[in-house]
């Protein structure tokens, strides 16, 4: 099982965004060791707790300070940019960096809508930007694509670099649009797992092969809340509980520190919707998480499994993904 690392570079609180970094560069480089095969950080904007908002750019550095493994956008919400500038961008990392980048690429805006507003893309009409995701994304590739001697724009850095590109979802749209064009699919089974099964059996039904792949390649998203014991585990877990709880009711802050009991924290209700929201995850001992992902590949028979999981204590977000690491090479 090809098992990679989806990284929001997180900011605790109590700490900053420039720790956030050096955190992330300190995770990439771990990540590399224990053999993840690619390290993607997401774009979000206006959320105090996540630090990679211009993702391209962090990209960059990530790569600069990391050897073999694929660094790339899981991803880029290609509603908030022109896809020429994308193109201009990831043309430049791989040019930089050469075959290791990727760009997955979202059709929400990441953020809520007067930051999207801010952001500049799909105000002048009253269509939204979304509306042009599927033409937007063709014409990125094109971009990236080999050099057209007739084509009257052209990416320089872009062009011929041929840089991967996914489509990421959590509906079934994003896995039709990914099945139509050929591309590898991305699920966000890690926060919305409900529409999993009926994407993924889309997406191998209707697949077309194409100059990208012959076959379908489906990644599904888990999180993985590891450490020495199930009672650790469940511990460091609360952490993203309180955060998807607070995004949820419009108070997004710093990464939350963990607690010893979420229902003192979390009414009834809430609790109940996030644990539904994340019940795609692994959570406890080094056996436990290894039993709980060989369950989940077992059932969605993913092509590759991306591992995520906010934590709050930086050491044991890198014991967690030490663990996640150590089971899936064995699956």
């Amino acid at each position: 099982m090809r098992y990679s690392l989806l990284d929001l570079a997180p900011v605790p609180e109590g700490s900053e965004i420039p720790q956030s970094f050096q955190n992330s560069t300190d995770l990439a480089q771990q990540a590399e060791s224990w053999g993840y095969a690619r390290y993607w950080l997401a774009e979000h904007h206006n959320m105090p707790g996540i630090a990679s908002a211009a993702t391209a750019v962090l990209i960059g550095h990530i790569a600069s300070q990391t050897k073999t493994i694929r660094v790339g956008a899981g991803g880029i919400m290609l509603p908030n940019h022109a896809p020429y500038m994308v193109a201009e961008a990831f043309g430049t990392l791989a040019s930089l960096y050469g075959d290791r980048i990727d760009l997955g690429l979202g059709r929400a805006p990441g953020t809520d809508m007067q930051t999207a507003y801010a952001l500049r893309r799909g105000m002048a009409s009253g269509h939204g930007a979304a509306d042009s995701f599927p033409q937007d994304v063709i014409d990125l590739i094109g971009f990236l694509g080999p050099l057209d001697p007739e084509a009257k724009v052209r990416a320089f850095p872009g062009q011929g670099t041929n840089v991967p590109v996914w489509i990421l979802g959590s509906s079934l749209y994003g896995a039709q649009l990914a099945a139509q064009l050929g591309l590898p699919y991305a699920f966000a089974s890690h926060f919305a797992p409900q529409a999993l099964e009926e994407a993924l059996e889309l997406y191998r039904r209707a697949f077309r092969p194409s100059a990208f792949l012959d076959r379908p390649h489906a990644m599904i998203a888990v999180n993985v809340f590891g450490a020495d014991s199930d009672a650790e585990g469940i511990r460091l877990r609360t952490t993203m509980q309180q955060a998807f709880a607070r995004l949820r009711l419009g108070q997004p802050g710093k990464l939350p520190r963990p607690v010893d009991d979420i229902t003192e924290h979390l009414s009834a209700a809430v609790l109940s919707g996030v644990n539904e929201a994340l019940s795609v995850s692994a959570t406890g001992s080094p056996d436990t998480v290894r039993r709980e992902l060989a369950q989940i590949v077992e059932r969605y028979a993913p092509d590759e499994v991306i591992i995520t999981g906010q934590i709050h204590d930086h050491s044991a977000r890198l014991r967690s993904f030490e663990i996640a690491a150590e089971a899936l090479a064995t699956i």
